[in-house]
């Protein structure tokens, strides 16, 4: 893992919420909303939780136009995704 990608994996171990939102999307592409509806995090934190991935460049939205239903999945995130197993 580079030093840029360790950084990434650093920020994303420090929050449950962020570990928990990255295995969701590890798993598939997903909404927001799926995402809090499957989990014990209220979805205002799961926004919170997007913007600062997706300040990282972790996450993408494909829709981001939208402001419901923004389909979002990882974008470098997979070696993260490999490092938290």
């Amino acid at each position: 893992m580079n030093d840029e990608n360790l950084k990434l994996y650093v920020n994303v171990i420090t929050s449950t919420y962020r570990e928990k939102v990255v295995r969701f999307l590890a798993k598939e592409d997903i909404i927001p909303t799926e995402i809090a509806s499957d989990s014990d995090i209220l979805p205002n934190h799961i926004s919170k939780v997007f913007s600062e991935l997706k300040s990282k460049g972790i996450v993408v939205c494909t829709n981001e136009q939208y402001r419901k239903n923004r389909n979002c999945h990882l974008t470098d995130g997979l070696e993260i995704v490999k490092a938290l197993k």
